[in-house]
C-alpha cells in the first residue's frame, strides 16, 4: 500500500503550488515511509508516498509507459500482475520494472477506461494521459483502498486521506452535518458524503474522469445477485465445498505474493482461522500471526487463537494486550487516523495491533474481513428470520408490534412505524440491517440538538446509498442484506476504521482473501441456504472449515469483536472526556442537547449492566464523545486539552 495525492487545474494550465503538493505528501507519510515521488506539468501535480512491498529495488513512483505519455501513481496491490505482465509483453509492450504498478499504463493503452474492469486486487489509482490531458481516478470493487476528492473553485484536489487535502492549505475544514448524521445512522461512513463539507469519498467500484474542465463519475462494477429462485442450488455438498476451497485457496495464494514476509491476523474465529490455515499450508512454513488479548474474559480471544495456531502448526500468536483504559488513551489517535467519529471502541484495539505488527518488522498481514458480509454471519439475520415468521400472516405486521414492545420494555426511544416502512421502500423491502443500525440511530432522538434536527430534517441516509432498486427487488431478501453489508459496514466501517486507516497509520498493509473478486462471484451466485442454514450462519464456510480447523472453532458461534463501551465513563473520568462533554463545548459544536447529554451521563450508571437499555445509552454516549473529539481534532481545537490533528 501507499499514499497518493494530487491537484489539477480545471480551467487553464496554471502552475500548481509545489509547496501545497509536498505538504499533502508529508501529511500521509505514514502510508509510505519508504520513498516519495512527484510529477509536475502545467496545471497538474501528482504525489506518491511508497510503502515498498513488490519490486523493492525498482518500484518507485510515478510510473509511466515507454514514452512517458501515461503517468500513474498507485496505492494498493494488483495480485495477478505476473500473469498480466506476460500478456502485455506478448502484445509488444516493454516492461522494465518488477512492480505491479507498471502494468497499469500499458493496460490503459490497450483498454482505456475498460482497464478498470480488468484490474484484480485492491487499489486507488490516479492516471494522467498527457496526450488527451485527461486525469482518471479509480477505486477497487469493494473499497479497500480509499480516495477522497474535492473541488475548490477551479481546482480539484484528491488524496488517499482527507488530512492531505487539508494540508494543502486550499481546503477549509468545515463540518458536514449530513456526514455526521450518517455516522449516527450506520455507525459508518459509506460515502460519498464525508464529515467534511465539500469533500467526497469516491465510491467503491467507481472512477472519476476529469477532462476539459468537466468532472464525471461512473461505476465500472457493482454488486449483483441472481433473481430470487434462480440461484445455484448446489445439490452436491462435497462438490460445492471442493469448489469453494479451490477458489479460496487461489485468493490466499495470490495475496501471499510479496517481496517481504506476509503474516496474518488470528482471532480464533472461523474467518481468520481459515485464512491462516490456508496460508500456512501454501507457505509450507510457520507464518507470524497476531492476536489481541482483551482484559475481559467474555471478550478475550487468545485461548481460541492459540488453539488454532497449534492445530495448523504455526508459531504461537504475537499477543497485543488491550485494556479498557487503552480504548480511552488511544481514541484521539484513532479519530485522527479515521478522520471521522468512530463508535466501535474495538477499532482502538486494531490500531494497537497494527502498531505491534509494525514493531515486529512486518509490513503485510492477511485477515478475514468479508466472510461475515458474504456469508450472512451477523446475528441480526437470525433475528430477521424470526420477524419474517411473525409476518407470515398476510396483511399483519406482527414484527412491528414485537419491535415496539421490545423497545418499550427496554425504555429505548423509537420512531413511528411508518419511519421504518419508508426505509424499506428505499432499499427494496425488509432488511436485517435496518434493525442492526436502528438501535444506534435512535440515539438521534435522545441526543441531537434542535439545530441538528433542523439541519437533518427530511434527510434519509438510506436513500443516499443508491441501491439499484430495479435489480434489488428481484433479489432474495437475504441478498439485499448482503448488498447493504458490503456497501455500508464493509466499505464504510471495517475497511476504513478497522482496516486501511488504522493499519496504514502504522505503515501496515492488510490483505483480504474473502474480498477476492472470484470468491465474491462464487458466493453471490449460491442460494442463501448455503450461507444461512436454519440458524447456522456461514454454513458453507463451516463445512470447509471441518477439513482444516478444530471442532470448537468451526462450530463456534459468531462473536463480534468489541471492547467495553463504558470505557469513557470510568472513574476517575478521563479529563478530555469531561471537557468535550462540558456545556460550553457542546454549545460550541451545536450538535447535541447539553441537558440530555448530562442527564444520560448520570442516569445510565443506574441501569443494569449488560441490559439493552444501558447498551443503547452507552453506544449513544460514545457516539457523542467521538463526534465532539472529531470536531476538536479537525475543526475547532478549543474543546479540550488535546493537540489538534
Amino acid at each position: 500500500m501507499c499514499g497518493i495525492a494530487g491537484i489539477i487545474d480545471l480551467s487553464q494550465q496554471r502552475p500548481v503550488s509545489d509547496s501545497a503538493v509536498r505538504a499533502m505528501a508529508r501529511a500521509i507519510v505514514h502510508r509510505g515511509p519508504d520513498e516519495e515521488g512527484f510529477y509536475f506539468r502545467p496545471g497538474l501535480a501528482l504525489a506518491s508516498r511508497r510503502l515498498s512491498i513488490v519490486g523493492l529495488a525498482d518500484g518507485q513512483q510515478p510510473v509511466t509507459n515507454e514514452d512517458g505519455s501515461v503517468v500513474v501513481v498507485f496505492n494498493g496491490e494488483l495480485f495477478d500482475h505476473i500473469e498480466r505482465r506476460a500478456e502485455l509483453e506478448a502484445r509488444g509492450h516493454r516492461l522494465v520494472k518488477h512492480c505491479d504498478t507498471e502494468i497499469i499504463p500499458h493496460l490503459w493503452e490497450e483498454h482505456d477506461l475498460g482497464m478498470f474492469e480488468r484490474l484484480r486486487g485492491q487499489f486507488a489509482i490516479a492516471l494522467w494521459d498527457e496526450r488527451r490531458r485527461r486525469l482518471v481516478l479509480g477505486r477497487d470493487r469493494f473499497g479497500i483502498c480509499p480516495i477522497y476528492w474535492t473541488r475548490q473553485g477551479d481546482w480539484l484536489l484528491f488524496a488517499s486521506e482527507i488530512k492531505a487535502l487539508l494540508a494543502s492549505g486550499m481546503v477549509p475544514a468545515r463540518p458536514d452535518r449530513r456526514g455526521l448524521d450518517h455516522v449516527f445512522t450506520f455507525s459508518a461512513l459509506p460515502g460519498p458524503i464525508t464529515c467534511f463539507e465539500g469533500v467526497q469519498c469516491l465510491r467503491a467500484g467507481h472512477f472519476l474522469e476529469i477532462a476539459d474542465g468537466e468532472v464525471r463519475e461512473r461505476a465500472y462494477w457493482e454488486m449483483d445477485f441472481p433473481n430470487e429462485g434462480e440461484e445455484e442450488r448446489g445439490d452436491d455438498p462435497k462438490k460445492l465445498v471442493d469448489e469453494f476451497e479451490k477458489v479460496l485457496f487461489n485468493a490466499v495464494e495470490k495475496r501471499l505474493r510479496a517481496d517481504v514476509p506476509v503474516g496474518s491476523y488470528l482471532s480464533g474465529g472461523v474467518d481468520s482461522s481459515m485464512i491462516a490455515a490456508l496460508a500456512c499450508h501454501l507457505k509450507g512454513e510457520a507464518i507470524n500471526t497476531y492476536t489481541i488479548r482483551v482484559d475481559s474474559p467474555e471478550l478475550d480471544e487468545l485461548e481460541a487463537a492459540s488453539l488454532v495456531a497449534r492445530h495448523i502448526k504455526t508459531k504461537p500468536p504475537v499477543v497485543q494486550e488491550f485494556r479498557a483504559e487503552d480504548a480511552v488513551n488511544n481514541y484521539p489517535a484513532l479519530i485522527r487516523a479515521a478522520e471521522g467519529p468512530v463508535i466501535d471502541t474495538s477499532c482502538a484495539a486494531l490500531l494497537q495491533l497494527a502498531a505491534r505488527v509494525h514493531a515486529c518488522g512486518q509490513k503485510v498481514v492477511l485477515t478475514g474481513e468479508g466472510a461475515d458480509e458474504w456469508l450472512l454471519g451477523y446475528p441480526w439475520y437470525k433475528v430477521a428470520k424470526i420477524f419474517e415468521g411473525l409476518d407470515a400472516i398476510p396483511g399483519v405486521r406482527l414484527s412491528d408490534v414485537a419491535r415496539r414492545g421490545f423497545l418499550r420494555l427496554n425504555k429505548v426511544p423509537q420512531n413511528p412505524p411508518e419511519f421504518r416502512r419508508g426505509i424499506e421502500e428505499t432499499i427494496g423491502g425488509p432488511n436485517a440491517w435496518i434493525d442492526a443500525y436502528g438501535l444506534l440511530s435512535l440515539s438521534k432522538l435522545r441526543f441531537y440538538s434542535e439545530a441538528m434536527h433542523v439541519a437533518t430534517d427530511g434527510a434519509n441516509p438510506w436513500s443516499e446509498l443508491q441501491m439499484p432498486l430495479e435489480r434489488a427487488r428481484r433479489w432474495h431478501p437475504l441478498n439485499r442484506g448482503v448488498w447493504v453489508a458490503g456497501r455500508v459496514t464493509l466499505a464504510g466501517h471495517l475497511l476504513q476504521a478497522k482496516g486501511d486507516r488504522v493499519a496504514m497509520h502504522s505503515s501496515v498493509e492488510v490483505r483480504y482473501p474473502f474480498l477476492d473478486e472470484d470468491v465474491f462471484a462464487f458466493l453471490a451466485r449460491l442460494h442463501p441456504r448455503w450461507k444461512l442454514r436454519g440458524f447456522r450462519d456461514k454454513h458453507l464456510l463451516r463445512l470447509l472449515a471441518e477439513r482444516w480447523l478444530p471442532p470448537s472453532v468451526y462450530r463456534r458461534k459468531k462473536v463480534i469483536f468489541r471492547a467495553p463501551l463504558d470505557s469513557f465513563h470510568m472513574e476517575p473520568e478521563p479529563p478530555f472526556v469531561a471537557q468535550l462533554l462540558s456545556e460550553e463545548s457542546l454549545r460550541r459544536t451545536g450538535y447535541f442537547d447539553a441537558a440530555a447529554v448530562h442527564h444520560w451521563r448520570r442516569a445510565f450508571r443506574q441501569m443494569r449492566v449488560g441490559s439493552m437499555a444501558r447498551l443503547s445509552v452507552e453506544g449513544g454516549l460514545v457516539a457523542v464523545v467521538a463526534t465532539q473529539l472529531w470536531h476538536h481534532l479537525f475543526i475547532d481545537a478549543s474543546l479540550a486539552d488535546l493537540p489538534a490533528a
